[in-house]
């Protein structure tokens, strides 16, 4: 598998469709790992050579001692795209990559041609930290069951949990593999994301999604985001919860190359 020395890191990367085509970046959410793009991947790559990796602490990337910030992860984003040549890309990710994106815009906006943001926040309030801070302490129990039950909820709308027990069972078996020290370090940086001020200053066009039924970063952060990034494109998807890309990903595919293709 894939790794490349980036400062004082081995991040693990995935590179699909044509070698030619414009770079499409794909940043994971807190407890994703390359796999659960599975049904971005095969649609994306037609058109766009598809750039998947695991940040800093997650799965098979080097997890350090931290701190983690997210502008050391935007600054490891770059030093990938810099080892693999790629000047400037579409950059984009949910949840935690979708943080990750928005700061990477900020501190590279010459190499960002477009950002794609799916159910993240520019900030941190007291109710997200509450929730967020219940995560830490099911991971630090390190007891897979534990963390399943106080995340679950939160990452899938009821109906989903309903109709899919594999993928429900499949998440288990994930979890039971997790790093917890560093799931920790990714929630105690998330818990320090700030940049809501500062996204005015964002000039790439810039595609904002949410799931309907998104209740841990829900529809108010998205608009937010939307508001004050110039332009911005703000597309809500019915019936979704937080992992858009998983409950809906036809919706979630279509949305992401009408907003590509229709820039060409």
């Amino acid at each position: 598998m894939p790794k490349i020395r980036v400062k004082d890191v081995h991040l693990y990367y995935e590179l699909h469709g044509p070698e030619q085509a414009e770079v499409l970046v794909l940043s994971n959410g807190i407890l994703m790992s390359t796999v659960s793009w599975a049904f971005q991947t095969p649609v994306l790559s037609r058109h766009y050579r598809l750039l998947l990796y695991d940040c800093r602490g997650m799965w098979q990337s080097d997890h350090p001692p931290g701190p983690y910030t997210m502008e050391q992860h935007a600054d490891d984003l770059a030093g990938l795209l810099d080892s693999l040549g790629i000047e400037r890309a579409h950059i984009g990710g949910i949840s935690y990559g979708g943080e990750i994106s928005l700061t990477f815009a900020l501190r590279y906006p010459e190499r960002t041609g477009s950002l794609i943001v799916a159910d993240a926040v520019s900030h941190v309030d007291p109710w997200l930290r509450a929730v967020v801070e219940g995560w830490i302490a099911a991971a630090k129990t390190k007891d897979p069951q534990t963390f399943f039950n106080a995340t679950v909820p939160w990452n899938f709308s009821p109906q989903f949990v309903r109709e899919h027990p594999d993928l429900m069972a499949q998440a288990l078996d994930r979890y039971a593999q997790l790093d917890y020290e560093a799931v920790i370090r990714l929630c105690e940086c998330f818990l320090n994301l700030d940049v809501a001020d500062r996204l005015g200053a964002i000039r790439a066009p810039t595609c904002v999604i949410v799931g309907e039924r998104d209740i841990l970063k829900g529809r108010q952060y998205a608009e937010e985001i939307a508001c004050r990034i110039p332009k911005a494109e703000l597309h809500v998807i019915a019936g979704a919860g937080h992992a858009t890309c998983w409950e809906q990903p036809d919706v979630f595919n279509s949305i992401l190359l009408g907003f590509l293709l229709g820039r060409r």
